[in-house]
C-alpha cells in the first residue's frame, strides 16, 4: 500500500464525485482527505488515499470515471493533517514572521521551492508554466512558486494572496507632505527627500554631534559625502524624509530597499530635537510607507551604547537581537503590526 495525492478536474454534474470515489473503492483504495476547488473549466478534486494499485492503474480509472487532467504523485503520511487546522498555524507564524511570507506560502501549497522575485512581473505567455505561481505583493514585488507532479490552481492562487493580506496588509497612504505636532507643541513639517535638499541636509549632519554621527553612520566623520546624499535620493534604492523646523532641516529618516522582502531603516534628528518624538514619527511613517510597499519586514542596524535609538525600536514591536560584532545589534520590525507608543 502506498499513499497518493491524485488530482482530476471533473465536470460539475450531479453524481461525478461518486463515481470517483467508486473508481478508487475498485481498486483497493481507502480515502484519507478530500479538498474540492473550483476552476475556470470545472471543478479540481483531491484526494490523499491510501492504494493497492500502482499510480498509472490509478489514474488510468479515474480516467474512465470522468477525470480529465489526471495526476497521480506520492504522498508522505505527515501530510495527512486537518488543512483548516494547518492553514491556521501556518496563519499563526506568519504574523509571527512575516518576513517568512515565501516559506510559508511553500509550505501553504507544498510548493518545492519559493523565493521572493522583485521587477516587474513577465508578461503573460502564450503557453503559461502551470507549475510556477507568481503571487503578487506589491507592484513590483512577487512571491515565486515552483512545484513539480501538480500545476497550481486557481484556488491555491487566492488562498497565496489571502495569506499576502495577512502578512502585508493594505494601509491608506500618508501624504507626501504634511505638518506634525509634536507632544511639547513644536511644528515641523514632514516632506520627501530631493536633491533640492542637499544643502540643507550637509547643514545637518555637520550640526550635529560627533556622537549622533556615530550612532548614525557608525563613524563620526564631519562632513557628509556627496555621493551618500545622492544615494538617499535615488528613488529606485529606497525613500527618505527630512523633517523641517523654521527654514531648516532638523532630522533626516530614510529607508533603503535591501532586498525584495525587506528594507533598512535609519535615523539622524538634530541633538536638540532628540527626546521630543520625532524620531519615532518619522520612522513610524516609514514602516508603514515600508509596509504599503509590500515589504513585510523593516530591518536596522545599531550600535549597542545607542540606547535612545533601541527604545524606539523596541517601542515600535521590533525584535533586538545580538551580532558577531559584540558592538552592533540587529532590529527587525513585522512591517504590518508595528506599533505606535509614547513619544521617543
Amino acid at each position: 500500500m502506498a499513499f497518493l495525492r491524485i488530482r482530476t478536474t471533473v465536470d460539475e454534474r450531479p453524481g461525478r464525485l461518486a463515481k470517483l470515489t467508486a473508481a478508487l473503492a475498485q481498486h483497493g483504495g481507502n480515502i484519507l482527505a478530500l479538498s474540492v476547488q473550483p476552476d475556470t473549466d470545472g471543478t479540481v478534486d483531491e484526494f490523499v488515499a491510501e492504494m493497492a494499485a500502482p499510480p498509472e492503474v490509478v489514474a488510468a480509472a479515474i480516467e474512465g470515471a470522468g477525470g480529465r487532467r489526471v495526476q497521480v504523485v506520492p504522498a508522505a503520511a505527515h501530510e495527512l493533517t486537518d488543512e483548516p487546522t494547518r492553514a491556521l498555524l501556518l496563519a499563526a507564524a506568519l504574523q509571527a514572521a512575516p518576513w517568512h511570507l515565501p516559506e510559508v506560502l511553500a509550505e501553504l501549497l507544498r510548493a518545492d521551492a519559493a523565493g521572493w522575485a522583485y521587477g516587474e512581473p513577465p508578461a503573460e505567455q502564450a503557453l503559461p508554466d502551470p507549475h510556477l505561481l507568481l503571487v503578487p505583493v506589491a507592484p513590483r514585488r512577487q512571491v515565486r512558486l515552483r512545484r513539480s507532479g501538480l500545476p497550481f490552481t486557481l484556488t491555491e492562487a487566492a488562498r497565496a494572496a489571502a495569506f499576502v493580506r495577512l502578512a502585508v496588509p493594505p494601509v491608506e497612504a500618508a501624504p507626501a507632505e504634511r505638518a506634525v505636532r509634536l507632544a511639547d507643541g513644536a511644528e515641523v513639517e514632514l516632506r520627501p527627500l530631493t536633491s533640492a535638499f542637499r544643502e540643507a541636509v550637509r547643514d545637518l549632519y555637520e550640526r550635529c554631534s560627533p556622537e549622533s554621527r556615530r550612532f548614525r553612520y557608525f563613524t563620526s566623520q564631519p562632513h557628509l559625502p556627496p555621493a551618500a546624499f545622492d544615494r538617499m535620493c535615488d528613488r529606485g534604492r529606497g525613500q527618505a524624509l527630512v523633517a523641517c523646523h523654521d527654514g531648516q532641516v532638523v532630522a533626516l529618516a530614510t529607508l533603503v530597499y535591501c532586498d525584495p522582502g525587506a528594507a533598512e531603516l535609519a535615523l539622524l534628528v538634530e541633538d536638540s530635537w532628540q527626546g521630543r518624538g520625532l524620531g519615532g514619527r518619522l520612522a513610524r511613517q516609514l514602516v508603514a510607507a515600508a509596509r504599503d510597499e509590500g515589504f513585510a519586514e523593516v530591518r536596522a542596524s545599531l550600535l549597542a551604547d545607542n540606547a535612545r535609538m533601541r527604545r524606539l525600536l523596541l517601542r515600535l514591536g521590533a525584535t533586538i537581537t545580538r551580532t558577531d560584532d559584540p558592538g552592533v545589534l540587529d532590529a527587525r520590525i513585522a512591517a504590518g503590526v508595528a506599533t505606535g507608543g509614547t513619544p521617543i
